[in-house]
């Protein structure tokens, strides 16, 4: 073994070699490619227990004589042979994934047809391949095995597309969904000796069909043309009827949208509130069942259902590319939204999307694949900024264009993956732009302008109006975009676009009328660095830290949005919400009071407000004030989130901590 100091002379002389010549590109490391699977599996749930073979298409990495294979550490491998019959080694390496020895050396060009026999129990409380995340659970009424639990050996989480053929065998009484085409179930007697059934699925595209959910559902709600089915249990079947009428149009929508995706049936099915919000597989959207009748779960359905195109129908050749699928599935649920509200709704919802876009904005959206896919940074970079870039292209080519571009990459990649480079490639193609400065801003680029103005208005002679000469000043150096600016006259109001070019862009504007205000991107298309946005993404990191469990840092964040918002409600509402939490009463009342003094955004912060001021006054002891803290939260007439009817509840009768908090 090398002594340290070894080691360090050897990496100064490196350092020194690599300084003294050019860069060598690096070749791409030789992957393991999953074709295809067929997969049988019994669902004991009384046991939670699980007992499969899987039967693995792979062309290997040649070469090398061991390959790596994803799966869930509560699993244990009994056996693993090869095509030939001939057994495998296979150890567990510390993450969990299985690594397999061949008998010799992968030549290039060789497929193998490996079998995987495995079983184990799976609560959802056993550690899983994503620390924190229920990701499987057989369970009773509804037990989900979803792609990345990696409950079948796997690789290259969603960029690794695969064939499929399923059989899942539950126990009677429970329906199964999932990827693929199915028939009617098949009854049969469980290894047990119970009755059960068998449902076969077979997907024959390279996709993601790795999602299984099992569960006992009401018989399916359906509407319009039928080809969208909900599946739900009885707990939630009263909102079946409304639910599907939303799915079915959120299904046209993207369908007229996007053009017409892998399959035309989905099926919509329930999942348990102790997972992911939502899931998803060619021809199958899951969501949680609490979000079922709330109004958020309007949007996280379209997001959900989006997929079925960004994601299943193409999808990202690597994590760094993830930003388009994810991306335009959250811009696809806007879409929906202005579709549905206007313009003004998509405005509304884009202030959200900024800020977080801007959250975790220190790595380019081209390096994101060195993040952990469910982190937060991850999540936020691809979906929220992947989403505002696609609302920036859409501001930059127009509508109609737009529309063409997305369906024009549908059409080019379909059933395959999709690069960075492709996608501007289609951008570029479709509409005889030249794209290369909109992506290295946004996509190899990090931050985002804030804008400032600054100009003088002349008057011209001989009656022939004004003239403005200005400077629009940003602190990216590298920025170049064209801009909207709207300048308000005292006739009529008239918009320029104005070619912003580095830290300082001059401008001469003429106008008949003598301009009385001049705004910089009135309308929003581009993503930009504001006083107001610095207070959301404050609010929003410290959400997450909540989330996580860190009241400490969450408390950090949200005293950063009141020193760059003193009036903010939202940042005093939720500092008091973990002083409540931390039964630090006093002054939580004092936060709580003071978010109804701020600014009043969101306004159901005035409504909440009042409900924990009352919970407080009812812990102390100080039943009259609680009663006239939820009076007023009633008479604010602001049901949000059923908050009138909790107010109610507990003037009737009195708020009690529970035990555990």
């Amino acid at each position: 073994m090398r002594s340290f100091g070894t080691r360090r002379f050897a990496l100064l002389a490196l350092v020194c070699t690599l300084a003294a010549s050019p860069a060598l590109p690096q070749r791409p490391r030789p992957t393991l490619d999953i074709t295809g699977y067929v997969i049988d599996a019994e669902l004991d749930t009384a046991a939670h227990h699980l007992a499969a073979t899987a039967v693995v298409s792979f062309a290997p990495p040649p070469g090398l004589d061991a390959v790596t294979f994803g799966f869930h550490p509560a699993l244990k491998v009994t056996k693993i042979t090869d095509e030939n019959g001939k057994l495998l080694d296979g150890e567990r390496t510390a993450d969990g994934s299985i690594r397999v020895t061949a008998p010799a050396p992968f030549a290039d060009g060789q497929t193998c047809r490996w079998t995987f026999t495995y079983e184990g129990t799976i609560t959802g409380n056993e550690d899983g391949p994503v620390e924190g995340l229920k990701l499987a659970a057989i369970q009773e009424p509804v037990t989900y095995l979803l792609y990345p639990a990696r409950w079948f050996p796997m690789t290259g989480f969603m960029t690794d597309r695969f064939t499929a053929e399923m059989h899942i065998r539950v126990p009677q009484g429970m329906r199964v969904l999932a990827g693929g085409a199915t028939g009617s179930p098949i009854s049969i007697n469980l290894s047990n000796g119970q009755p059960g059934s068998e449902y076969d699925f077979k997907w024959t595209k390279p996709g993601f069909p790795g999602t299984v959910i099992a569960g006992r559902f009401v018989d399916p709600f359906s509407a319009g043309a039928g080809n969208v089915k909900v599946y739900l249990t009885v707990s939630h079947q009263a909102a079946g009827n409304e639910f599907s009428q939303t799915a079915a149009k959120e299904f046209d929508f993207f369908t007229d949208t996007f053009g017409l995706p892998e399959t035309t049936y989905l099926n919509v099915v329930e999942l348990p509130d102790d997972t992911l919000p939502a899931a998803w597989a060619p021809g199958l959207a899951a969501i949680q069942g609490s979000r079922v009748a709330d109004k958020s779960g309007i949007r996280l359905l379209a997001n959900t259902i989006a997929h079925q195109w960004w994601g299943s129908l193409v999808s990202p050749r690597t994590l760094n590319d993830a930003w388009i699928t994810n991306g335009m599935s959250r811009y696809g649920e806007l879409m929906y939204v202005e579709d549905q509200s206007g313009k003004s709704a998509l405005q509304a919802a884009l202030d959200d999307v900024s800020a977080g876009a801007l959250a975790y904005d220190t790595i380019p959206l081209s390096s994101a694949g060195r993040l952990d896919p469910f982190s937060p940074q991850f999540q936020s970079m691809t979906l929220e900024k992947g989403a505002m870039i696609f609302h920036m292209l859409r501001g930059e080519v127009g509508d109609k264009v737009f529309s063409n571009i997305l369906k024009g990459a549908l059409s080019q990649y379909t059933d395959r993956p999709m690069r960075t480079e492709d996608f501007e490639k289609v951008s570029e193609e479709v509409s005889q732009q030249q794209l290369t400065p909109f992506f290295a801003q946004w996509v190899d680029g990090t931050g985002a302008p804030a804008f400032a103005d600054k100009y003088a208005v002349y008057r011209l002679g001989n009656n022939k109006g004004f003239r403005t000469i200005g400077e629009i000043n940003q602190d990216l150096d590298l920025f170049r975009m064209p801009v909207e600016l709207r300048i308000e006259t005292d006739g009529k109001t008239e918009t320029r676009k104005i070619d912003v070019v580095g830290t300082d862009t001059q401008y001469v504007v003429d106008t008949f009328g003598r301009p009385r205000r001049i705004s910089i991107d009135p309308n929003d298309w581009v993503l930009k660095s504001t006083p107001d946005l610095q207070v959301r993404v404050a609010i929003l990191k410290g959400q997450q830290l909540v989330a996580q469990g860190d009241l400490i840092g969450a408390l950090g964040e949200y005293k950063k949005a009141l020193e760059a918002n003193p009036l903010s409600s939202l940042a005093s509402y939720r500092i008091g919400e973990i002083l409540f939490t931390q039964r630090n009463y006093q002054a939580a009342v004092n936060s709580f009071r003071d978010a109804l003094r701020g600014d009043d955004e969101p306004p159901w912060t005035e409504v909440w407000s009042h409900i924990a001021i009352g919970k407080i006054f009812d812990i102390t002891g100080q039943r009259d004030r609680a009663v006239n803290e939820y009076r007023l939260a009633v008479q604010t007439n602001d049901n949000t989130q059923g908050a009138v009817n909790e107010a109610r509840q507990y003037i009737q009768k009195p708020y009690k901590r529970p035990d555990n908090q």
